[in-house]
Formats: C-alpha cells, structure tokens, sequence
C-alpha cells in the first residue's frame, strides 16, 4: 500500500450491466437476464415499465456507475499501477492471490461480496461507491472521494490513514444431514421455490462427483467463508416459526421457537442487526407513559427527553468493527411453557445452534445459503486469523 508498485483489482458493482455485442447496445443487469433472458430490448422496456421502473433511469445508474469505475481505473494506472479489472462473475480465489490489494467498486453489497473472498487479514480491501446517490455506502470510503480519487490514492501513497481491522465470523459445522455446498445468492433473484431447487441441485452434484451426499460429521469443521456483517439462521418459508436449540457463550441448551436468529459483528451492528433491535419514539414514549402511570417513574414526558432515551437506545446496539465479541438478536421469539428465550439479544463472544428445522438456511452477508436442517450443528466465533483490513480516510 505504500508503494505504487502493488497491484489492484477493482471488481464490478453486483448491479453492474453486462452488455451483449456492442452493435446491440443492450446492457441489461445480470439477475434481468437470468430472469427475462428470452426478452428482446422493446419487450424489456414494457416489462419494466409495467413493473413501475425507469428504462432510461436504469441506463443512467449504470452510465454513472462504469464512468466512476473507469475514473478509477485510469487513476490508478496513471500511477503506475497494475490493474486487472474483473467483473462479478469473473472474481476468484486465483485473482485474490494474485493482487496485492483489491478495490471493491460499488456498494456495500460489492464490498461483502469481495471480502467473502479474501480469507487473508494481510489482503487490504478499498471499497469505492460508485453510486453515492443510490447507495449508502457505509464499508466504503467517504462518498467524496469518489469523484476525488486521486486525492485518496495520494492518501494512501503517503500512509495518511489509518488501518480498520474488521472482525468476521467463522462457523464450525457438525452435526447429521449436513450439505456444506454453498448456494450463491450475490448472483440472482430466487424465490423460494427456485432456492429450494438451488440446494438440492447441490446436494445431487454432491453425489456425482463423490458418490454420496455427506450425511454427518463427527467433528467440527471450518467453511471456508468469512462474515463480515451477519449470520442469520432460520426456516426459508418466513411465515413459518423456526425450531431451534441455542446456546450462548458454553451455557445450557436452550429450546427455542422464532422468527430467526441473528449474529452480526460491530461492522454489521449498523445494518440488519439495528433495524431489528431498535426502538422508535412511538415506543418509547408509550412505555414511558405506563411507567409513569404506575407511579414509579418521575420524568418529563416532552419530546426532547423521548428522543433522547430513544437515541441512547438504539446507540447502545452499535459497536466498533474492530471489538472482539458478537451480538445475537433471537427475531421475535415465541414464550411459553415448552418454550422460552431467557435473552432475547445480548453481547456474547461464541454462540451454537442446534437446528430443528425442516427446511431452514444459514446466510452468510446475505449473499451465501447452506442448507442447515434437523440435526445440523453451527458455532458461531471469532478468531484474530479472520480480520479483514480496510481502511480508513477521514473526510
């Protein structure tokens, strides 16, 4: 990173178009294609407009999208750098190794993508929002070098910034019925049905190429993939309760009904993990008014005080990237004398969870499904070996 001498890999946004011949002229995004690959262009555009979307507004994101790659690009190798520039598809393990250093060029999404690659903490990962205005960006760098890219390589060159060592979570899989393929979600739109299909055409490769679908593993062994934001655990079908037995940093076997289960590290505290934890004011002001109305609290009711109480809330779910520990979120869970949930969410720094679901899945960053079903076992963990170095420029 401090010499120009390294190599870099920038990789498309997941949104990315992906043109046919050019004499065409007929980018259309890859899940569009997956879905509507028998379409022509004029058919395209009345789909699209029967559904409520923009042709042209498409085209433009996109046209923003490829000059702001192409900006980086052309920055980089005006300072000499190599780059090899791959497209979602294209991105490997091969073109991990050979770069010394990757830029993720999108989104947040683009960015949980290229991480879910990288398994080396000594692999910087520079992640760019191509498209400020439709994306948030938060694992990126500040939206404004964007257009000021050359600015944040002379940044870089410099040593002005310093390094944010992410933590991500490792899983330990063991247990009965287990199918440790990977379903890749970064790359389509499935529904259910389509996703159902999707693990069971593993399970069937599985069998082809070694001549029997793993059924148990006695011991625990390592996926070889990395969460830089959250596991989530639960039944497919979401109207459906998922069973399960958890539990927390060695402590009893708890049985459990929910709506999900949650893990997130302090990068994913801002994402999925707060939106189903926090409060809004409409809530904390009604709580606020039965204690009051038990007698037992003595404060001004006013909408400064509300939001105040609603901030420190909602502030105490978030946490630094780099702190050490996890923090699990049982989604809705269902009290009763079978069942209960003595924490519904909490700080903790390991967490197993036993499945007694039927037809339930383990997503990684939202991108990667594994099937985890009855009798399959997950612990989920932290270890120093799986930070993932990112940097940080301030404004």
């Amino acid at each position: 990173m401090e010499s120009p001498s390294v190599r870099w890999t920038p990789c498309f946004c997941p949104a990315a178009w992906t043109p046919t011949p050019p004499a065409l002229h007929f980018p259309i995004q890859p899940f569009q294609r997956y879905r509507y690959a028998g379409l022509s262009e004029e058919d395209l555009k009345q789909l699209l407009a029967l559904k409520g979307s923009s042709y042209s507004g498409l085209l433009e994101r996109h046209s923003i999208h490829t000059n702001n790659v192409e900006h980086i690009v052309k920055s980089l190798r005006k300072e000499g750098i190599n780059v090899r520039v791959v497209k979602r598809g294209e991105y490997n393990e091969e073109i991990v190794r050979w770069s010394d250093a990757i830029i993720s060029a999108g989104g947040d999404g683009t960015m949980l993508l290229v991480a879910s690659k990288v398994l080396s903490k000594d692999k910087p990962v520079v992640g760019v929002n191509t498209d400020p205005e439709r994306s948030e960006g938060h694992l990126c760098l500040p939206v404004r070098y964007t257009s000021a890219f050359p600015e944040a390589l002379q940044k870089l060159f410099r040593g002005d910034f310093r390094w944010l060592w992410r933590q991500r979570i490792r899983l330990h899989l063991e247990g009965t019925g287990i199918n440790p393929t990977p379903v890749d979600l970064h790359e389509q739109q499935l529904s259910l049905e389509q996703h159902n299909q999707a693990h069971r055409n593993t399970m069937f490769d599985g069998q082809s190429k070694t001549g029997a679908r793993p059924e148990s593993f006695s011991q625990p062994f390592l996926l070889p993939v990395r969460s830089l934001n959250e596991i989530f655990i639960g039944e497919s079908l979401s109207s459906r309760a998922s069973y399960y037995e958890i539990s927390v940093d060695d402590g009893p076997w708890e049985k459990q009904k929910s709506s999900g289960l949650s893990v997130c590290t302090g990068t994913g505290s801002k994402a999925w993990s707060y939106n189903i934890n926090k409060l809004t004011e409409q809530s904390v002001e009604e709580v606020l008014k039965i204690g009051r109305a038990q007698g037992d609290l003595d404060f001004p009711l006013n909408l400064e005080n509300i939001k105040k109480v609603t901030d420190a809330y909602n502030e105490s779910l978030v946490f630094s990237p780099e702190e050490k520990r996890l923090f699990f979120s049982i989604r809705e869970p269902i009290e009763n004398r079978v069942f209960s949930s003595s924490r519904q969410r909490g700080f903790v720094s390991k967490v197993c969870v036993r499945s007694r679901c039927w037809d339930a899945c383990m997503v990684v960053d939202g991108g990667t499904s594994f099937e985890f079903n009855d009798g399959a076992i997950a612990t989920i963990s932290l270890s120093d070996e799986d930070q993932l170095r990112t940097v940080l420029l301030e404004n």
